[in-house]
């Protein structure tokens, strides 16, 4: 017997050749499709406010493009995907308000909990 080390690496198991570590974030926007080919979703750019708007503004723009070199169908088109991007803007400009307000508030509480707990030391020290 040869007890000389390997120079190179052992093959893994078929199943498991160069398989990569994939967290539980990416893992839930990957779906694979029928065929078994694999498909990913978006990569969180739809809930990037200024994403969005930048896109809105877009397609404005390729619909005021297309209107002024006298196509109305494909101005219609861009303009129905600049509508869509309006609407998920609007949706998370009232996200971000309302979790601006509830930091807002969870602010006050603990204000309110420190002045409260300083008054409660002034009084036992006194």
């Amino acid at each position: 017997m040869n007890n000389r080390r390997r120079s190179f690496r052992s093959r893994h198991q078929k199943n498991n050749f160069r398989r990569k570590n994939i967290s539980a974030v990416q893992k839930s926007s990957i779906v694979f499709n029928q065929n078994g080919n694999k498909s990913f979703g978006r990569n969180g750019s739809m809930n990037n406010i200024h994403n969005v708007e930048k896109m809105m503004q877009k397609f404005q723009q390729l619909a005021k493009d297309a209107q002024s070199s006298g196509d109305p169908v494909l101005a219609e088109n861009y303009l129905q995907h600049a509508d869509h991007y309006f609407r998920r803007f609007k949706e998370l400009s009232e996200k971000s308000k309302e979790t601006a307000e509830l930091k807002l508030q969870k602010n006050e509480e603990k204000t309110n909990q420190d002045e409260n707990n300083e008054k409660k030391l002034q009084q036992t020290a006194n």
